[in-house]
């Protein structure tokens, strides 16, 4: 019994340091993707606004950037990627699908994560302003117009071909650590 209580010291404590190393290592290593993602996802921004091609941050990517948004009043600027997929939303907000790209006419509608790239939305107020860039370098300036908090399986959402805003949702509400949770915090803009 000796020996075993004698191999439990010792092998605990090197079982923990490895297994709190593995942990602290596997964050870094995410921390790091994310950081590059950020950076090779700007860097095909800025190649698809110099070429007017549609251009992939990394060869095997399902996605690319489709528009830059920025809010200055929140010190935030954002690569809207194609698609509202999970490898899309796992580097930044999404396109959905089907809705209007930036200088198109209709409702452009992005969806992003709430603890992460739209974690800021939970403070944006009526009347807060941003800027979104489209493929052509143009930027057009919108206005929040309202925010809602609504139901995903009761709430029917009308997209509108001829009308211009922007819709921009996230799970809420923040700080919560239930996934896919029903409700969705809408925040819809106006041009300017």
């Amino acid at each position: 019994m000796r020996i075993k209580v004698k191999y439990l010291k010792t092998a605990l404590p090197a079982l923990l340091l490895a297994t709190g190393t593995l942990c602290f290592g596997n964050t870094l290593w995410i921390a790091a993707k994310a950081v590059l993602a950020q950076r090779l996802i700007a860097d095909a921004w800025e190649e698809t606004l110099e070429t007017g091609h549609t251009v992939k941050p990394w060869s095997w990517s399902d996605n690319w950037p489709v528009a830059v948004l920025t809010f200055p009043g929140h010190n935030q600027r954002l690569y809207m990627l194609s698609g509202s997929h999970g490898s899309s939303l796992a580097f930044g907000p999404g396109h959905i699908d089907g809705t209007a790209l930036p200088g198109e006419s209709g409702t452009q509608v992005y969806s992003g994560h709430r603890d992460t790239h739209f974690n800021f939305l939970q403070h944006v107020q009526t009347g807060d302003t941003f800027q979104i860039q489209d493929s052509h370098g143009q930027w057009r300036t919108y206005r929040v117009s309202k925010t809602n908090i609504v139901d995903s399986h009761t709430h029917r959402w009308f997209i509108e071909r001829n009308k211009d805003e922007i819709q921009l949702i996230t799970c809420y509400p923040f700080n919560d650590m239930t996934p896919n949770p029903r409700l969705r915090l809408i925040v819809l803009a106006v041009p300017v």
